[in-house]
Parts: structure tokens; C-alpha cells; sequence
């Protein structure tokens, strides 16, 4: 349905980790890039029965393949113990595998083998503006999320609801995550409360009723099933007092929208704005992956509160998210502030204003579908 963003290739040197949230299309990727590939799929039940028993089964199996294959392994971490069959076959033949799943969790965990560097990462995100072309409304992707099942749902509000009990039920109570899934359930929703925000874990301990390290432990969680990820603050030659906690996001805005109870959200509302802003993240951090730049992203912040909402680099460029339809001078403020401290490359804007412009001092303001197009061109970090 969607030309995805990532190129994997179709003739691979070597062997390939692809991670990614539930349900992103990393299935249908690899069934379009690698059609004729042997597929071992772990959520059949026969088959994820025979190699947790029996993980040798895979080796015997592939050895007496008259000619190398790749070989799709689906939801690995759902077996790790056929990560050892796998270094022995990439070690002493000439299979190639396509190793993919939606939690190294387990993986980690479990002291289970990640191959030592003999396979490339790679991640697939939700959908991006690249992928969508004319189908893109950021106002659609801002209120139904990134997963394309959802993005493409008139009424996602179900959808998303399945996915979040689903991922309760398959990825947390069934891997044995938690002791306590209701506490686990409501950390999500005061977690997504601190989507886009410096974290507060004692404020949120106290909501669920959990200690302090049991939240971090939950925010590792959400990490490790790439549900969201931490943002870094930039804290380099600081001429004033910087904040130096990291902020945290979603991987999917729709899933915010949910747990938060945020109902249907229009532009120029705070509420869109933070959507806005978590958008912004995911199209960013995208790109850098897809692409291969690996530049950093990160925020600053002055003790004060003045905040650029992304920093690509080492300051190369400096981007400000507000869902604002008519940015004021007030939105500037802090794109103003921070090339007081730094040599910023490039100031960026990223607004709901219908036309591109330039301020006096330099400041590039952009709608968001100029901005996208730009980004993914090459054109911006």
C-alpha cells in the first residue's frame, strides 16, 4: 500500500536485525523485499513449540538446504535461545537471515546471543510523511497516530484501543514483564501525560501507587519494546545554567492520544501543539535512521524554561514545534535565546501557518508539509 521510507536490500551481504513497534508493517516489508525467502514465523504456535523445545531443529533444518537461503526468522525474541543456532550458521555456512520482532527485551535479558556485531540494526517506525506523498494531512497523523492500520482508519479509536490491551496481554503479562499488570496499565496513562515533558518519576510513582524505581523500570519497558524513547538534553559549552534531564516520547501519538483521553484535536490548541511536537520527533528521528546521517537529537533548556524543542548535531540546527496557525513573536523567543549561547547553523520554526517565510534575524518558519518535504530532501540537518 506505502513505498516505505526504509531500503533494505534485496540481496543482502549479511545478516540483518529489523526492529520495530507492533504492527508498523515490518511482516509485509520483508514479504515485499524478500519473497523468496524460508520463513520461520514464531507466532505459529506449532512452530514456536518445536524450536523453544527443540532450537537445533532450525540448524538441522537449514543444513540440509541444498543451497544458502535467507532466512526470515519473525518475532525472534519470542526464542532466543535460536540466536546460538544462528551464529553457528552464519559462522559456518552461507544463509543469510532476516532476524525481526518488536522487543530485544527479552532478547537482553535473557543474556541471549545478539550475534557480536554479525548483523545489521535497522528500525522501522510508524508512517512518515515521505511514505504517505498526497495522502499526507499532518492534522490526520496528529490525532490517528503512525501504525498505517490506524492512520488509514476513519474511527481508529478501537483500533488503538485493541492495540494497547494486546500489548498488555502479549508483550507484558505473557513475557512476564511486570508483577503487576493494573499497575502497569495505569502507569501508562500518567505516562502519557509526560509525553513530550521532562519525566517526573516520584510524581508518577505516587499516582500509581508503585515505588520510584518501579517507574523506571516501566520507562525501560516502554524503551525496550520500542514503544518510546528518551531525549537527551544538549548540555555542551553552557554559558547559562542548562536543565540536563532527558524528556520523553511515544513512538506513536495516536497511543498518547488514547491513554490520555485526549479526544479530537485541532490546531492552534495545547493539546495539538504537544501531539504537534511529538510528530515532529518521529519524522526527525525517522529520517536520521533511515538515511543513515546518525546525527544526535536533542533538547535544550534553560533553567528558566526558555526550550528548543530539538537539537540536530552539534548544533547544526535548531528546530521549534508549535501547532500554532499564526506564529508570534513569543514562538521565536526561544530560537532568539539560544543563538545568545550558541553558533547555531540553522533556526527552524515548524508551525500550522499556511506559507514558508524568513524572519530579519534569520529564522526559517515553516508549515509542516514544507518542512516534511524539505527533511526528507535532504535539505534541512
Amino acid at each position: 500500500m506505502f513505498k516505505r521510507a526504509l531500503s533494505l536490500p534485496s540481496d543482502p551481504g549479511e545478516s540483518i536485525f529489523l526492529w520495530g513497534p507492533r504492527q508498523t508493517g515490518k511482516t509485509s516489508l520483508l514479504r515485499e523485499t524478500y519473497p523468496s525467502a524460508a520463513w520461520y514465523d514464531l507466532l505459529k504456535t506449532d512452530l514456536y513449540i518445536r524450536l523453544h523445545t527443540h532450537p537445533q531443529l532450525l540448524r538441522e533444518e537449514l543444513l540440509a538446504m541444498d543451497t544458502p537461503r535467507i532466512v526470515v526468522i519473525d518475532e525472534v525474541q519470542k526464542v532466543p535461545a535460536v540466536l546460538d543456532e544462528v551464529h553457528w550458521l552464519i559462522e559456518n555456512t552461507r544463509h543469510r537471515f532476516i532476524l525481526c520482532g518488536s522487543s530485544a527485551r527479552k532478547v537482553r535479558r535473557g543474556h541471549a546471543n545478539l550475534l557480536g556485531g554479525r548483523a545489521v540494526r535497522h528500525e522501522l517506525f510508524g508512517l512518515v510523511s515521505k511514505e504517505l506523498q498526497d495522502q499526507f494531512d499532518v492534522v490526520g497523523m496528529v490525532n490517528r497516530g503512525y501504525i498505517p492500520r490506524h492512520y488509514m482508519s476513519g474511527a481508529p479509536e478501537r483500533l488503538i484501543r485493541s492495540y494497547v490491551q494486546d500489548y498488555l496481554k502479549e508483550e507484558i503479562a505473557a513475557e512476564g514483564m511486570v508483577r503487576r499488570l493494573p499497575a502497569f496499565a495505569d502507569f501508562l496513562s500518567a505516562a502519557s501525560l509526560s509525553d513530550t515533558e521532562l519525566v517526573n518519576f516520584t510524581t508518577i510513582a505516587r499516582d500509581c501507587g508503585v515505588s520510584s524505581p518501579s517507574i523506571k523500570g516501566y520507562f525501560q519497558i516502554l524503551e525496550d519494546t520500542l514503544l518510546g524513547s528518551f531525549l537527551p538534553a544538549y548540555t555542551k559549552r553552557p554559558k547559562r545554567r542548562v536543565i540536563q534531564s532527558p524528556k520523553f516520547y511515544f513512538s506513536d501519538v495516536g497511543i498518547v492520544n488514547h491513554l490520555a483521553k485526549r479526544g479530537t484535536l485541532r490546531p492552534a490548541t495545547e493539546l495539538f501543539g504537544k501531539a504537534f511536537e511529538n510528530w515532529v520527533h518521529h519524522e526527525l528521528k525517522a529520517y536520521q535512521s533511515y538515511s543513515g546521517a546518525y546525527k544526535d537529537i536533542c533538547y535544550w533548556r534553560l533553567a528558566s524554561g526558555i526550550e528548543v524543542d530539538f537539537i540536530v548535531g552539534d548544533m547544526e540546527c535548531a528546530i521549534e514545534a508549535k501547532g500554532a496557525t499564526r506564529p508570534n513573536p513569543d514562538h521565536l523567543r526561544s530560537l532568539r535565546e539560544i543563538a545568545i549561547d550558541h553558533n547555531v547553523g540553522r533556526r527552524i520554526l515548524v508551525s500550522m501557518e499556511d506559507r514558508a517565510r524568513r524572519t530579519e534575524d534569520g529564522i526559517d518558519v515553516l508549515p509542516a508539509r514544507i518542512f516534511a518535504h524539505r527533511l526528507w530532501a535532504g535539505q534541512l540537518v
